[in-house]
């Protein structure tokens, strides 16, 4: 006895679902990514550091090197208690030993921690991916040439050569160049554009081997052409998550030689773009953390807060321009 078929299902086909384009790639990562609620978090604390950093001559309550007339205020309640040391509710974090806004010198060290952090990873990032696509593409001599200069940049210790570099140079002309802050770019990439050029190196090894790849070679097209045209873009997913987490790290390390006193050198001129940093003020602030913690408090909790939101931004990148991802909801 034949077995009764199930009645037909009475769903209507929307055409539209039939006939809607697909989402591109990036389409679909950046769905994934606005999907991830601590990536957002983390975007939207960035961009309002960029936006302190662009606009810290407007935003900022007080001159940054004003001396106040020489007094010096303490935010409540860290005053009470003390002598000849009153608060001013126009200081909102107090000012420092010599009467300077503590609100508004962490509002400007904001310039320097987002140019430390992007500019330096842009150079990183050319130099790394120059010398990552050449090395894996070309192989044979060139290759052997270029991991070994790799390597031995890998072998110097990090923080030692910035030590270094900013002592050694520090009172030359690219030292006092804006403040130092040329020189700290050149000693952050010098180093730091290693791991890079491993990463894209490992990246073209597996790319070249391709079918569209061999077949680009088979109708003439220039090497220079399937490296850029071809392979980079390719490339491009695991270069924005090392992007997105070496920026805090770049910036950490610029904390570290401010609190060190051979980062930033300090400025004089209200003019200036980059007058202070927030490594240079938790060294200010680290002689008065009893009397007045807010110094040395409220940069190192900038700094935090910018990493935490990198890292964030870094693992939502991960997830989003993960292949394994595309697909699923």
């Amino acid at each position: 006895m034949a077995t009764p078929q199930a009645p037909a299902s009475n769903r209507v086909v929307d055409l539209n679902d039939i006939f809607r384009p697909s989402k591109s790639l990036g389409q679909e990562a950046w769905s994934r990514l606005i999907r991830n609620k601590a990536s957002v978090l983390g975007m939207f604390i960035i961009a309002f550091f960029i936006f302190l950093a662009v606009f810290a001559s407007v935003i900022a309550p007080k001159d940054p090197l004003e001396l106040n007339a020489g007094k010096r205020y303490l935010p409540p309640p860290f005053y009470k208690g003390t002598t000849n040391i009153k608060s001013e509710p126009e200081f909102l974090l107090g000012t420092d030993s010599l009467g300077r806004d503590v609100l508004s010198r962490v509002i400007y060290g904001a310039r320097v921690s987002m140019v430390v952090g992007f500019l330096p990873t842009l150079i990183i990032l050319l130099v790394g991916t120059t010398v990552g696509m050449i090395s894996g593409y070309l192989g044979g001599w060139a290759d052997n040439l270029l991991m070994r200069l790799t390597d031995v940049v890998y072998a110097f210790p990090d923080l030692l050569f910035f030590i270094i570099v900013m002592v050694a140079l520090r009172d030359s002309f690219i030292g006092q160049f804006m403040n130092g802050l040329v020189l700290l770019f050149a000693a952050l990439a010098i180093v730091n554009w290693v791991g890079v050029a491993r990463l894209i190196r490992g990246q073209v090894l597996s790319i070249k081997q391709k079918e569209f790849i061999e077949a680009a070679r088979c109708i003439g097209v220039k090497n220079s052409r399937i490296m850029l045209r071809h392979i980079l873009p390719n490339s491009l997913g695991p270069l924005i998550v090392w992007a997105a987490f070496s920026i805090p790290g770049l910036i950490i390390t610029e904390a570290i030689l401010g609190y060190l006193g051979v980062g930033l050198r300090p400025s004089t001129n209200s003019a200036d773009f980059f007058i202070t940093s927030w490594g240079a003020l938790m060294l200010d602030g680290q002689t008065a953390i009893n009397s007045q913690p807010f110094l040395l408090l409220a940069p190192a909790v900038c700094v935090a807060l910018v990493v935490l939101a990198f890292t964030f931004l870094g693992d939502g990148l991960r997830d989003a321009l993960d292949p394994r991802m595309r697909g699923t909801q």
